[in-house]
Order: structure tokens, then C-alpha cells, then sequence
């Protein structure tokens, strides 16, 4: 296992403090704050340890202000109800005395019914694709320094974009994309460790689909980028340490904002969680 999925793991492998109450740590990376996606994890591992016999099948979080990744970030889990077919939960991320976010997610016992779901996209197999370094390599000059020391260390989450020539040009086009994702090595056999992995990954590149209908990137110094809120539904199992593709659009931005959506399938084309999310899109004004 590399060394990134390790660390990635510690990150989610919260200390009990007390009932219904977990620490979380962050990496130290140099970033100024935490990213999104660890925090959705954390909480997400949070609210599964109140459950028993149930997995998650959807989340909605909100992002209410920045994280602080010097300081432990505390997870309090409101048991809001235990039904006979389904719990729900809400989590507040603590720092520094503040809520910096606020989760509900829901819990759904296996039961069979009726099944359908949209078709995977007709793309090339992940190793058919250029690999992540062939992809850093072609823009790194390109990226402000505390981005290319991101990119140029070792990550738990590989990304191969299928088509790499929207990195390379600022040209304006239709505001989607296709990456194929993984785990960066092997993880355990747990279905909650899959769903909190995703949940993870899934704030990575999301936001970054509706720069893509205006030629920008998200390295951009000239706008202010940041996930508002964050929904996410896991329809089956999957294990997120083989491939996945993620299917994002960007259906609408104005006012600032800009909406995105996500749907991920296994290689062999099932559908197996969705996600969404509106995020602040802002252009930075020197006047």
C-alpha cells in the first residue's frame, strides 16, 4: 500500500472522545485549509460508527467555513432517528469553537426492488488513457508553486482524465468531463471504508467541470474557489480502489455560483453512487 493511501486511512480513522463524539487530524501539506472532501469522510466515518447493520445510502453537507488544518477538527453526531428500515444522523464539524460543517446523512438496511439506471458512457479503458503523471507533466509549468508541489508528491486518489487537451488549452467548451479514479493501493474488505474513500475523492475535480465551459482552471489566481455544499448518494456497492468513472457536468454558474453534478460507474458499466454540488465561482477584482 502506498504510503499516501496510509496516511489517507489514519485521516479517517477518528479518536472517540466520548459518546457520539470523534477527533479527526489533517495531513500536514501546506495547504491553508482543509479540503473539503477529508472533512465530508470524517464525517461520514463519524456518523457510521452510531449505526449498526445499515449502510449510508445519501449525504448533504454543508461548508460553512474554512478548516483550520493545524488543529484537530472535533465530529458530534446527533442520533436523530433509528427506524426499521432507516437512520438518520447530522454531524457538525467543530474548530476552534465554530462549525465549519454541518452534515445529515441517512442510513438504509438491504432490501430488494425495482432496478434501472442510465448507461455508462462509451469511453476508452482506464489504461487506455494517459496516466496522471503523462497529464502533470504536460501542465506543471503552468502551476503556482504550492500547487506543483501537490501534484508532484505521492496521492491516494489516481486520476486519468480521458480527454487530457482541455489541460493543455484555455479554450471554452462543454462544461463536462470523464476522469477514471482509484485508490492509490489496496484497501480493506469494508463497504463503509469504500463509501467514506469516495466520499473523499468525490470533491476533488467537481467544481473544476464548470470552469471548463469558460477556459479556466482551478489553478486560476484571478478567481476565489470554494465547495458550498456537497450531496452524495451511493446506489450500490462498489470497491473504490479498482477503477471508477466519473461522469461530471456542470448544468448551470451565474451569480458567483456554479452547480455540478457526478455520477460514478465500475469498469463493467454499473451505476453505483451520484453526487452533486454548488460551489462559489468568484473573479477576483483588484479595484
Amino acid at each position: 500500500m502506498s504510503a499516501a493511501v496510509d496516511q489517507l486511512l489514519s485521516i479517517l480513522d477518528l479518536e472517540p472522545l466520548e459518546h457520539n463524539l470523534y477527533r479527526g487530524l489533517s495531513p500536514q501539506i501546506g495547504w491553508q485549509r482543509v479540503f473539503g472532501g477529508q472533512v465530508i469522510g470524517q464525517a461520514l466515518v463519524a456518523a457510521q460508527q452510531t449505526v449498526e447493520d445499515r449502510g449510508a445510502h445519501s449525504l448533504h453537507a454543508y461548508f460553512l467555513r474554512a478548516g483550520d488544518p493545524a488543529v484537530p477538527i472535533i465530529y458530534e453526531v446527533d442520533r436523530i432517528r433509528d427506524g426499521r428500515s432507516f437512520s438518520t444522523r447530522r454531524v457538525v464539524a467543530i474548530q476552534h469553537g465554530q462549525a465549519i460543517l454541518s452534515m445529515a446523512a441517512s442510513f438504509h438496511r438491504d432490501e430488494p426492488g425495482l432496478t434501472h439506471q442510465m448507461a455508462m458512457p462509451d469511453v476508452p479503458p482506464p489504461e487506455d488513457v494517459p496516466s496522471e503523471a503523462a497529464v502533470v507533466a504536460a501542465f506543471m509549468d503552468r502551476l503556482p508553486p504550492q500547487a506543483k508541489a501537490y501534484w508532484q508528491a505521492e496521492r491516494p486518489i489516481e486520476m486519468r482524465p480521458v480527454d487530457v487537451t482541455r489541460y493543455l488549452t484555455p479554450q471554452k467548451r462543454e462544461a463536462s468531463q470523464l476522469i477514471w479514479i482509484r485508490a492509490n493501493g489496496a484497501l480493506a474488505d469494508d463497504p463503509a471504508l469504500h463509501q467514506c474513500v469516495l466520499a473523499y475523492a468525490s470533491d476533488f475535480t467537481l467544481l473544476d467541470t464548470a470552469l471548463v465551459a469558460h477556459g479556466r482552471f482551478v489553478f486560476d489566481p484571478e478567481l476565489m474557489l470554494a465547495s458550498l455544499d456537497h450531496a452524495l448518494w451511493f446506489h450500490q456497492p462498489f470497491r473504490a480502489d479498482e477503477w471508477l468513472l466519473y461522469a461530471q457536468d456542470s448544468p448551470f454558474s451565474g451569480g458567483a455560483r456554479a452547480f455540478c453534478r457526478g455520477i460514478f460507474y465500475t469498469r463493467d458499466g454499473r451505476l453505483v453512487a451520484s453526487t452533486a454540488q454548488e460551489g462559489l465561482v468568484r473573479e477576483i477584482t483588484t479595484s
